[in-house]
């Protein structure tokens, strides 16, 4: 059974997919992104052709752009890439409440350096959350679930969080208003600026229809 997944960029050592929301990008479980690349990928013809592989992560419930790797030396780039912080991250959200002006957030997680750079993009009234806010949001690090942590701590949690929520202000079923909408990065075999982008879901839309 083949389960698609739409491809946002493609050459013959690495691609892009749109991740939907509810889908594992890797783990033991049979339906996950990883599994899914053969059936929805080309094979590269490079010498160094591997098995495609996701070389970063995006949570269960987040969608958006993923980096996938089709080549070893591919995957060793892009690893470092992210490692030595040289890929751009932008993200959307939806968060709850009146939030104050604010341009960064650099609170530790785990005891470990975290930054995250915030744009209020729109913001409109809310009768059970006061205010909903949507925010680009530009991770300078990448600690596991940070985004999501940075906004809970200061009060005001993304829209549809299950996990770092606001008990009696959690949305349900209605997903996690969390999106990585695009990487930019420098091609490591080309040298050349590749920026990749995924629109929204229609969720986000509905919320703010003329962004």
């Amino acid at each position: 059974m083949v389960f698609p997944l739409k491809v946002l960029y493609e050459d013959e050592t690495l691609a892009a997919i749109f991740k939907p929301a509810g889908i594992a990008v890797s783990g033991n479980s049979f339906k996950t992104i990883a599994n899914a690349l053969v059936q929805n990928l080309n094979p590269s013809k490079n010498s160094d052709a591997v098995i495609p592989k996701p070389v970063h992560r995006l949570d269960y419930a987040t969608t958006g752009v993923l980096l996938i790797g089709k080549t070893q030396s591919s995957i060793t780039a892009l690893n470092n890439l992210f490692k030595n912080r040289e890929i751009q991250k932008t993200y959307l959200a939806v968060c709850i409440g009146d939030m104050p002006k604010l341009d960064l957030i650099d609170t530790p997680i785990n005891g470990k350096q975290a930054c995250s750079k915030i744009q209020l993009i729109d913001r409109i009234e809310s009768e059970k959350y006061g205010y909903l806010n949507l925010l680009k949001l530009f991770p300078e690090t990448g600690r596991k679930h940070q985004l999501r942590k940075h906004l809970s701590e200061i009060g005001h949690p993304i829209l549809g969080d299950q996990v770092y929520g606001k008990e009696g202000l959690i949305l349900k079923g209605k997903g996690l208003y969390l999106h990585a909408m695009s990487l930019a990065f420098t091609h490591p075999n080309s040298n050349q600026l590749i920026k990749i982008k995924a629109e929204p879901p229609n969720r986000f839309k509905k919320l703010f229809p003329s962004y």
